[in-house]
């Protein structure tokens, strides 16, 4: 594996290669003393280091559509078992012998930690069965608030950093979800702190290298006005926060890692919100130059 140096190297060197090309293709290619490089030449032995930006959460036992049957037909309720409001749309396809369902989606916003009656359903025919398919798409947040703008701390201790991919960065930060991120460059164990106060929604802890999730360990925050920010490819085990607890600026939640798909130590972070049943970067501004020494503690646990 590549050392410190390496690999800040390494994410100075992409930033480069991004501002060159309008479409970046990474190779990797191990060498035979396990050397990991990444270059835009193809070399023999080297594969395409495919970037993704799909950000696994896993949200379906905790986000439920639930049926709950009666002698007059079936009720259809949504849990939301989150620590943040949820945005759900039902819709019912292949109805025979039902009355009572919507001519259109149903579209609502659940609180954290509740759940709500959408639909009751009865037959038409009482001697005949109920058939329907539900379908249940939902996006984390509440797309009624506004973003308060407002500059953010610099989310570390210690430093100066340098910035090595920004916002419609094109080797990776070009798609909704990730298109105003920020990639600094920092070596792994860097103390990650909560660049704005609010409620841990979910977290990540028990991934190594790149693992399944392409955002390695990540803890994402609620802010008060909607907005989420998400910290990614933190340190396995470093995350320090647990999903429900409220934090204050400039607490500790993590340390900076190597996981997920991460091409070397650095940390990813985005502020995102739900536009109408999808999760979106936003701009935001840091309240100062990313190379200069953070408005924190330097060192410290």
């Amino acid at each position: 594996m590549l050392g410190t140096l390496g690999r800040l190297s390494l994410l100075l060197g992409l930033a480069a290669f991004a501002c060159q090309a309008s479409a970046l293709t990474v190779y990797k290619y191990t060498d035979a003393n396990g050397v990991v490089t990444y270059s835009d030449q193809a070399a023999p032995g080297a594969k395409v280091f495919v970037f993704s930006d799909r950000m696994v959460e896993k949200l379906d036992n905790q986000v439920k559509l639930e049926t709950r049957k009666h002698a007059a037909g079936e009720t259809l309720l949504v849990r939301n078992d989150l620590y943040a409001p949820v945005q759900v749309e039902l819709r019912l396809e292949q109805l025979s012998n039902v009355s009572g369902a919507p001519g259109k989606p149903i579209n609502w916003v659940l609180p954290p930690r509740s759940e709500i009656r959408l639909a009751t359903l009865a037959p038409l025919d009482p001697a005949k069965p109920l058939r329907y398919t539900p379908k249940l798409d939902y996006a984390l947040g509440d797309p009624r608030l506004l973003p308060i703008k407002q500059p953010y701390p610099l989310p570390w201790r210690g430093g100066p950093f340098r910035l090595t991919q920004g916002a419609n960065g094109q080797y990776s930060h070009f798609t909704p979800k990730g298109r105003y991120a920020l990639d600094i460059a920092m070596p792994e164990g860097t103390p990650i702190v909560a660049a704005r106060a609010g409620v841990v929604v979910k977290t990540e802890n028990d991934q190594s290298g790149r693992g399944t999730n392409p955002s390695g360990n990540f803890v994402r925050i609620l802010h008060d006005d909607g907005t989420m920010g998400v910290y990614l490819h933190l340190m396995q085990g470093s995350v320090n926060v647990r999903e429900g607890q409220r934090v204050p600026v400039g607490a500790p939640i993590g340390r900076s890692g190597n996981t997920g798909n991460s091409t070397g130590p650095h940390l990813h972070f985005v502020v995102q919100r739900n536009v109408g049943m999808a999760l979106e970067s936003i701009p935001f501004e840091f309240a100062q130059p990313v190379d200069s020494l953070p408005n924190f503690a330097v060192g410290g646990d």
